[in-house]
């Protein structure tokens, strides 16, 4: 195969979201239909409208050692724990060019945020405010610059192929991922770290959030406020956490003896040029993502069984997506088993590319599709489009070779769709 159009693999999976503190626990919380949804128990949130989150389950604290957390914005800290697990799972131990079998000038990190380190950036300014200017952390340029999660991260595992931070607000993980498997497939690199991050449950963020009508404001049931396709949906709900898989040529993979998870089989992406923040309704550029998908890769529509779906239960963008797909996909869209896992999760901005690009993979891998909770009263255009997994997991295919799509899209009409595939 031409070094220019090399097969790509997922060798290795990392993740630490509402529902675990790694890929185990959050697959299995996936496939259980268990919300990681809860109330805001802070002293800011009482004021807030919006008083609801998912919230990490495992504190960055009880894995990262303290001295080096401090110097580490909280998305920084996600990434590097999700990054940490990835790489150990793919089989690397130490750095590149040490102990582990990975050339550094082959090896990249593609980690993404869509806010990047808004937390500190508005604790500093309190502290400026408060103590003045001598108690301002020195460290808070490096934690609060977007691409400090992928910088993090390059250090951990000894990139110098390149360190790349993708901003493109909820579509930045899934971007992420989509570059990393162009640097592979292109020659650049032979492994890439790749993912998503996101940590800004903090107040303003909510406010401002919540006062533009994004968010669930279902205060006294929180962990049914978020209802991707439900006829009632009003909202989606803030979630934090990151998801980073090990991307790996399939040459090299073979050379070291790798376990692979999934090919990486390609991405496609489009912009809307309709506007800031609403989807385009009738999914027109969803739509060329994926016909971008299937014009630049060798994926069968037939091959396709399970899509894990951006859904992030507002009242537009659930069903533009299911649009998009129907228009794309034909009559083949009634074999894919659709979920929508932010109805437990919640929704992780720029992180939710890479934690659902790990549900997805493991969707495959298992060959079973996490069910969307919370469907109490299906959308009749959701029910008209797709056949939506609700309730419990559903088996997928256990012959033969199959496909699952992983969708994101974001304020500024960003549309990312990936596509992997079982070996």
């Amino acid at each position: 195969m031409s070094p220019t159009n090399r097969t790509v693999v997922v060798t290795g999976i990392g993740a630490t979201t509402p529902l675990g503190g790694d890929a185990a626990s959050t697959w299995e919380g996936l496939v259980a239909g268990r919300s990681g949804v809860g109330p805001l128990e802070q002293d800011w949130a009482a004021d807030q409208a919006v008083r609801i989150a998912a919230q990490i389950a495992v504190e960055p604290g009880e894995v990262i050692p303290r001295p080096q957390a401090r110097r580490l914005d909280r998305s920084a800290q996600f990434a590097l724990i999700a990054a940490k697990e990835a790489w150990a799972d793919a089989g690397f131990t130490g750095k590149a060019g040490e102990d582990t079998a990975v050339d550094p000038h082959r090896l990249g990190t593609v980690v993404a945020s869509g806010i990047g380190g808004v937390t500190t950036l508005l604790d500093q300014y309190d502290v400026l405010k408060e103590k003045g200017v001598r108690r301002v952390s020195p460290h808070t340029v490096p934690m609060l610059m977007p691409n400090g999660p992928s910088a993090n991260v390059g250090l951990l595992v000894g990139a110098r192929a390149g360190v790349h931070t993708p901003v493109s607000a909820c579509a930045s993980g899934a971007e992420a991922i989509g570059y990393a498997i162009e640097m592979i497939r292109t020659g650049r690199a032979d492994v890439v770290v790749a993912g998503g991050t996101e940590a800004a449950i903090h107040p303003l963020p909510i406010a401002a959030f919540g006062n533009m009508m994004a968010m669930s404001k279902n205060n006294d049931n929180p962990q049914g406020a978020s209802r991707p396709y439900d006829i009632s949906r009003d909202g989606f709900v803030l979630g934090e956490g990151a998801g980073v898989i090990v991307l790996e040529s399939a040459e090299h993979a073979a050379g070291r003896g790798a376990r692979v998870y999934a090919e990486a089989v390609g991405q496609g992406i489009s912009s809307d040029a309709h506007d800031i923040v609403q989807p385009e309704p009738e999914g027109r550029g969803i739509a060329h993502a994926l016909q971008n998908l299937l014009d630049n890769t060798d994926l069968n529509p037939a091959e396709i069984v399970h899509v894990n779906a951006h859904a992030t239960s507002t009242p537009a963008g659930d069903v533009a997506e299911l649009k998009a797909l129907r228009k794309v996909f034909g009559d083949d869209a009634d074999h894919f088993a659709v979920s929508a896992t932010k109805s437990m999760t919640g929704h992780l901005l720029g992180g939710a590319g890479g934690v659902e690009s790990v549900a997805t993979v493991l969707a495959l891998y298992n060959r079973v599709a996490p069910p969307t909770i919370n469907v109490e009263n299906l959308d009749p255009e959701a029910e008209a489009t797709a056949d939506i997994v609700r309730g419990e997991a559903r088996k997928l295919p256990v012959d033969g070779r199959i496909a699952a799509l992983n969708d994101s899209f974001g304020f500024g009409g960003h549309n990312v769709a990936l596509a992997f595939r079982t070996v």
